[in-house]
């Protein structure tokens, strides 16, 4: 009835089972010869085609058994020895590295070791660097099967539906494309949810960030739509390291498609023997900055690129004698996974001075902000000019965050 709306009812039942000579009162009822028909023709020719299956890559295994590896751990969605030996981590830099940059070096250390991390981009891989670059990557095209890149064209939902395809045949699929035209992949992202396919859907550009591109590029209500999605984990890492450590989380994933969220300009490489270390990206949120054990005054949370912007404004505040709080909350969907203890170690419900950055609607981070905290976040569509023009005038600045940090401290 589900797949009707309305159910049949009763007596309707029971006239279409009189219809075809069928007993009437009995429900669930599969006669003797049913079964001994099903276990003579599909039973025998199942298990006379499994047998043959099993013998054929026994024989395959004993010739060919680094391929035979490769298949039966894309079959289990495993990975293999030392996928992860050749991911690099990054020096402290103030200058820092752009997330897609950071992005490109972990994907091409992955994919030598990973052969099945196959996938490509709509048409803009040169801007999100999600293009296999080593030497044996290939483009995938008529003429040649083996090539890994594969090149979508302008077709952004297709994008995102011949991975979920390539991912139900245990390709470890990924798709490339702008955080904003992720619009156009929203059919595509839910059945990645619904049928938990572990796709990878790389998203770059993701903030007010790509500047002269103007507002039509600009991404404002874009995480919170991803973040509305159910089983679609969100990932926006906060630094080069803090990327690194996203893939980390993400390769082995069997059943959770992820949203990669990542920066088209650099961001401060921080100094993990001062700040906490990246590897907290695996609980989706983590006390970035400050004393963990002692209670703050006040707590900054921010994700990408604001991570920086909440690193500054704590260390101005900390100069000022404040007992702040960074919390890097990289994956809002990793965090809400967390025992509840954990969660309220980061941050502590009796701490309702709070300060929330991001540069996109303010939808949804009243959750983390409380009903008494303080969002700096858009409340428009963005607009044509340089970065740093647009963050002084959204009031993305360090001396603004101070500023309403401290409001919230005097409550």
């Amino acid at each position: 009835h589900s797949a009707h709306g309305e159910p049949l009812g009763v007596e309707e039942i029971k006239g279409a089972k009189r219809f075809y000579g069928w007993p009437e009162d009995e429900s669930f009822v599969v006669p003797d010869a049913v079964r001994e028909h099903f276990a003579a023709v599909g039973g025998k020719r199942g298990a006379e085609a499994r047998q043959a299956w099993d013998e054929l890559f026994a024989a395959y295994g004993k010739e060919y058994p680094e391929l035979a590896e490769q298949l039966d751990n894309m079959q289990r969605r495993q990975l293999p020895d030392g996928w992860d030996a050749d991911l690099p981590t990054f020096d402290p830099d103030p200058k820092g590295v752009a997330g897609r940059e950071a992005s490109a070096k972990a994907l091409n250390a992955i994919a030598p070791r990973v052969p099945w991390l196959i996938g490509g981009s709509s048409d803009l891989a040169p801007s999100n660097k999600s293009r296999l670059t080593f030497e044996e990557a290939g483009d995938f095209s008529a003429t040649d099967r083996k090539g890994r890149n594969l090149h979508f064209g302008v077709r952004e939902h297709a994008a995102g539906a011949v991975a979920n395809g390539l991912a139900l045949s245990k390709i470890r699929a990924f798709q490339a494309g702008f955080l904003i035209f992720s619009d156009f992949q929203r059919g595509a992202l839910r059945l990645s949810a619904l049928m938990e396919l572990p796709v990878i859907h790389i998203y770059t550009h993701d903030s007010i960030g790509v500047g002269e591109d103007g507002p039509t590029h600009q991404p404002i209500e874009h995480l919170a739509s991803i973040r509305a999605m159910p089983g679609l984990i969100d990932m926006r890492p906060g630094d080069a390291n803090e990327v690194i450590e996203a893939w980390k989380v993400i390769m082995p994933l069997r059943h959770d498609p992820v949203a990669l969220i990542l920066s088209r300009q650099a961001m401060p490489t921080l100094d993990r023997t001062k700040y906490a270390a990246a590897s907290g990206v695996a609980q989706g949120g983590y006390v970035l900055a400050g004393d963990p054990e002692a209670t703050p005054d006040v707590i900054l949370i921010a994700s990408g690129t604001e991570v920086g912007l909440a690193v500054e404004a704590y260390e101005q505040l900390v100069s000022e004698g404040v007992n702040a709080r960074v919390v890097s909350m990289a994956s809002m969907e990793l965090f809400d996974r967390q025992p509840k203890e954990y969660r309220a170690s980061v941050l502590p419900p009796a701490v309702t001075a709070r300060v929330v950055i991001e540069q996109g609607t303010a939808f949804g981070l009243d959750r983390w902000a409380g009903s008494t905290g303080a969002i700096v976040a858009m409340s428009t569509f963005g607009a044509s000019a340089p970065l740093k023009a647009l963050q002084a005038k959204f009031g993305f600045t360090k001396e603004r965050v101070v500023e309403l940090a401290k409001e919230q401290i005097a409550g």
